[in-house]
């Protein structure tokens, strides 16, 4: 059976078999708030061991699960404050620094959507320090935001690292903040989980179309990600269910092995299910991560 794709570390860190045990190179942390709506997760890559077994760079990734993100009567503000919160902790000094946040994905396709919508939605600032002065932006509390969603190579011809590099040679931002939708492997994750990551990003990974990696080394600066997951793979939906309905039954994992190499086609590769709702997630969802990156660059008021 062809490996179960998932672009969230703590899925990665899931597929170990008893997967409480150690994995090492890894550190797990666990924390809820909320009264329990929010679970946060910290996996915490710290050699190249670890980066191995995970087959993820060495780094600090931070998962926030929470069914308040697909609900619309819940309160989302102490929700999105709790990203608000894992964001700056992540970034030290985080209102200081001169950002570029950088909407992935296609705009066209709803699933591939979330970045260009959030960045439709922000606050921009790096004109305003331009023409009137770090006085005005120190007197109205605002950082320093530039934007850009660069579209893919289809629409441009270009690799979105050749894009960035250029516009971080001019702009010199202090930190690039990339937004993109992901893959999970697990259906109860799509649209209720946001992963922070210090390590970068691979745009088109969450459609299985992985282009260069947007990383530090590549781009000269400090890159955060930032993703949620929007599409599964049609294979791991299929596989998970019988692989269940087999145990339940008493097979054993070779012969539930057998069985699935048997029915797990070509015919099911590269297909990506995403949900009937997706539309509405995607908006809400980009709303909420605009809200979050403006409260982090803005005056709190």
């Amino acid at each position: 059976m062809a490996e179960k794709r998932t672009d969230l570390a703590l899925e990665a860190r899931e597929s170990f078999p008893g997967s409480h045990g150690e994995v090492p190179g890894v550190v797990l942390e666990k924390k809820r708030y909320l009264d329990g709506r929010v679970k946060i997760t910290q996996v915490k890559i710290t050699d190249d061991e670890g980066s191995r077994a995970m087959k993820k760079p060495k780094g600090t990734y931070v998962t926030i699960e929470s069914e308040d993100f697909l609900s619309e009567e819940a309160d989302r503000e102490p929700l999105l404050l709790c990203v608000c919160e894992q964001l700056e902790k992540m970034i030290r000094g985080l209102r200081q620094k001169s950002v570029l946040i950088v909407g992935l994905g296609n705009r066209e396709v709803t699933s591939d959507s979330l970045g260009p919508r959030m960045t439709e939605q922000l606050f921009i600032t790096r004109h305003l320090k331009k023409e009137f002065g770090e006085l005005f932006m120190k007197k109205n509390e605002y950082g320093c935001v530039s934007a850009i969603a660069p579209g893919v190579m289809a629409q441009t011809g270009m690799e979105t690292s050749e894009i960035l590099t250029g516009v971080v040679k001019m702009t010199k931002p202090d930190l690039v903040i990339a937004v993109d939708a992901l893959a999970a492997r697990s259906v109860r994750r799509l649209c209720t989980t946001i992963q922070i990551t210090d390590t970068g990003i691979s745009p088109g990974s969450g459609v299985g179309n992985r282009r260069r990696e947007l990383t530090r080394e590549s781009l000269g600066v400090p890159v955060v990600a930032i993703g949620i997951p929007t599409v599964v793979d049609a294979e791991t939906i299929i596989g998970d269910h019988l692989e269940h309905v087999l145990q339940k039954q008493g097979y054993s994992e070779r012969e539930i092995e057998q069985f699935l190499n048997e029915i797990l086609t070509a015919d099911t590769q590269n297909v990506m299910v995403t949900p009937k709702n997706i539309d509405a997630s995607v908006h809400r969802l980009s709303e909420d991560l605009a809200l979050v990156l403006n409260h982090c660059f803005q005056k709190k008021g």
